[in-house]
């Protein structure tokens, strides 16, 4: 009864998610409803305050600095003109006859550089939807062009990225967030060049059934944040600054500054910090708060108005956040049920010769589950990282090569059509999931997972690199 109990609250919160019901108030309600069927009613409140809300806790208190930096960061990206400038820049560079990698790159660019993948389809929508028109391609392969940018191998692959995905495995792991570059990279190339052949293949399709842009009237119109008073433009060089610093400090940090450094006085002082657990993650704040400061000094004259874009930032950051650790709260609750150990059995001994495949389903049913990667990432590392990396160290496995295993499988099936992601998405661009979900799958799950099965194949044969 106890496992059934499980699955029932996992199906239940898939289902009000997909409906919209927020997560905040559905992870502690699926939580209740499992702990009431598997029989534990007694214990219902102090499993509440101590374990949901302790797991909830712990989790901001460890990855709210990023998130919050990370919003921010993206923000002033935004209204500084520096995410414009680089979208117009890589449009006047490729031309109109390149539409989808033009969009692709100018979101990759963007979200490789530290912007949220939200505001950058925010900001990539209406470029997209002039540039898809002028070409006369289906509006309805917009979304897979951004997602595929934004949502891909810029969020789980490319070594050095600040997307917080890349950096929840880097305290369970003690490992940084440019883990197995050599196969992130390629993992990295097989999701760009498939996808862009893919989504080129579509386009091409279209063009010989004579389908074109088509009617719409969603989000056709201008809307009230377009309306707005564009912020000044500026050359692509300058606006490209920050989003080398960002990459460029993050691994100095990483690999020159920290190294370098003897650390052992933080221990000292603070008994339960771990510098070599912890510095990979310090370098990415360390790399987004300068970034952030450059382009407040450096724009200091054309802010239209920088407490509202500071403010906006800071509290875009709360909602993803506090999503993403109720979700960990949830699965902390689930862990700590009789049922979940059956589930952790299995899980475990999907592959007992190779902890990669383990890994990797793991994560990549618990990112369906939630329809989130970052929540998938972090319940699976939190109820089951300690494992893993006793395994990996058993098989000879490096670390590094289960931080980049683990992203690369958070980042295949969270996209499914529950996903919050998915669901903003075609908001932005006013299409339904009927409409262009199936090349959002392609483009998100379907490349990703294949990416991920080559990098497994590549880490077992070779080992990281």
């Amino acid at each position: 009864m106890g496992m059934l109990a499980i699955i029932i609250s996992l199906l239940l919160l898939m289902f009000f998610a997909y409906r919209g019901v927020s997560v905040l108030l559905l992870a502690p309600l699926m939580a209740s409803l499992a702990v009431l069927l598997s029989g534990d009613a007694a214990f219902l409140l102090p499993i509440y305050t101590d374990t949901f809300m302790k797991a909830l806790g712990n989790y901001v208190i460890q990855f709210f600095p990023l998130f919050l930096l990370g919003a921010l960061f993206g923000q002033l990206m935004a209204d500084s003109g520096a995410a414009q400038s680089i979208s117009n820049g890589i449009v006047k560079q490729l031309g109109t006859q390149h539409v989808v990698l033009t969009v692709v790159l100018a979101c990759a660019v963007l979200t490789y550089g530290g912007v949220s993948l939200f505001v950058v389809a925010f900001a990539i929508y209406p470029i997209s939807r002039e540039l898809f028109r002028q070409a006369n391609i289906p509006k309805r392969l917009i979304p897979a062009s951004i997602a595929l940018g934004s949502f891909t191998f810029t969020m789980t692959a490319l070594p050095g990225t600040p997307a917080i995905q890349n950096a929840i495995p880097i305290p369970y792991f003690g490992t940084n967030s440019f883990a197995a570059p050599g196969l992130g990279i390629i993992a990295g190339l097989i999701m760009l060049g498939l996808g862009t052949y893919y989504l080129r293949s579509r386009v091409k399709k279209a063009v010989i059934s004579g389908e074109g842009y088509g009617v719409h009237s969603e989000r056709e119109v201008v809307t009230e944040n377009e309306a707005d008073a564009p912020p000044a433009m500026m050359p692509l060089a300058v606006a490209m600054i920050p989003l080398v610093m960002v990459i460029g400090l993050n691994a100095l940090f990483t690999y020159g500054v920290f190294p370098a450094m003897d650390l052992s006085f933080i221990s000292d002082a603070f008994e339960n910090v771990s510098p070599s657990r912890q510095a990979g993650l310090w370098a990415i704040l360390i790399a987004l708060l300068s970034a952030s400061t450059w382009l407040i000094i450096t724009r200091w004259n054309h802010w239209q108005d920088l407490k509202a874009t500071v403010n906006k930032g800071c509290i875009g950051s709360l909602l993803p956040i506090f999503n993403t650790a109720s979700e960990v709260g949830y699965g902390a609750v689930i862990a700590s049920l009789a049922g979940f150990v059956i589930i952790r059995d299995a899980v475990l001994n999907v592959s007992p010769g190779n902890p990669l495949i383990s890994e990797a389903m793991a994560m990549s049913v618990l990112a369906g589950i939630t329809g989130s990667s970052s929540g998938g990432l972090s319940i699976a590392l939190q109820t089951l990282g300690s494992e893993y990396l006793a395994m990996a160290e058993q098989a000879g496995i490096s670390p590094e090569l289960m931080h980049r295993v683990a992203t690369l499988a958070a980042g295949g099936m969270d996209t499914l059509p529950h996903s919050g992601a998915v669901i903003t998405l075609l908001a932005i661009c006013g299409l339904t999931h009927r409409q262009s979900y199936g090349n959002i799958a392609v483009v998100t799950i379907v490349l990703p997972i294949a990416a991920l099965v080559s990098v497994i194949i590549l880490g077992t044969l070779f080992g990281s690199f």
